[in-house]
């Protein structure tokens, strides 16, 4: 009952109409005074960010807003993954033979995530890790690694909340939500990007379109709290994570080693 419940409040205000108003409220003036009050219950680190208060017209430039340069240290190791965003890494688990994955106690479909079986089966057996952005957080995205793109698609037509209440009683909202799925190629291994937005606004935007991404190189952000998940294939992934989950992270910190041929022939 409680999930049906959940479910028709958040369809009622998840319409377009609602998150175009939204939206362009964020984007206006007259979400200026709401800067201070924001960042006072959420907490911001206002030391990290880059500008001054009157830098930033809106809310949505805020919430949007870059660091100051040298505030995140990069891991330049070449074959270590790191973070792509500040976040809290709530779930890593290995992906099972139907392509599905546990997430709060629900199954999810990497088919249904990456648009198809054909594109979930080279994850088989392999890594998986969510990684969530609350409204507190910085919200540009990162390459996790020196890259190449692949293949770039999104998915989805409307967004829901990927908080906890989100995923306890939404419905699949983790391979149904608006996302944009990156494929991405490390020396011979593949590796998969899903950028999911989060509720009311189809808030993932891209800002790099280059084909190779060097590690911490910003490619994208979210105009709302939403959620990363990276896909590893079978036996190419060593977590390097030393604390049990959840897990605050920031980006550019390790999270785990790519093994490639140059490891296997050594």
């Amino acid at each position: 009952m409680k999930e049906l419940l959940y479910r028709a409040m958040i369809r009622a205000t998840n319409g377009p109409i609602f998150s175009k108003t939204l939206s362009r409220f964020a984007q206006s003036n007259i979400s200026r005074p709401l800067i201070k009050p924001y960042a006072k219950i959420f907490r911001i680190n206002l030391d990290e960010m880059a500008g001054q208060w009157s830098s930033y017209p809106n809310l949505h430039t805020f919430f949007t807003r870059r660091l100051k340069a040298g505030v995140r240290s990069i891991n330049e190791q070449f074959d270590t993954v790191v973070s792509p965003v500040d976040g809290v890494i709530k779930e890593m688990g290995t992906v099972d033979l139907n392509q599905d994955i546990m997430v709060k106690g629900k199954r999810y479909s990497i088919a249904e995530m990456l648009g198809g079986k054909e594109q979930a089966q080279e994850f088989v057996e392999g890594t998986y890790m969510i990684i969530y952005l609350s409204p507190s957080h910085y919200h540009r995205i990162h390459s996790p690694l020196l890259v190449e793109k692949m293949d770039q698609y999104s998915l989805g037509d409307r967004s829901f909340p990927v908080n906890a209440l989100g995923l306890k009683y939404g419905k699949d909202t983790l391979a149904s939500n608006y996302r944009i799925i990156t494929l991405l190629q490390h020396e011979d291994v593949r590796l998969g990007m899903i950028k999911v937005g989060a509720m009311m606004i189809n808030s993932v935007q891209v800002t790099n379109h280059n084909e190779t991404w060097k590690k911490g190189e910003e490619i994208a952000y979210f105009s709302f709290g939403s959620t990363v998940i990276l896909l590893f294939p079978k036996a190419t992934f060593e977590s390097l994570l030393q604390q049990d989950l959840p897990l605050p992270v920031k980006y550019g910190e390790p999270i785990g080693k790519i093994k490639t041929k140059r490891h296997k022939l050594r």
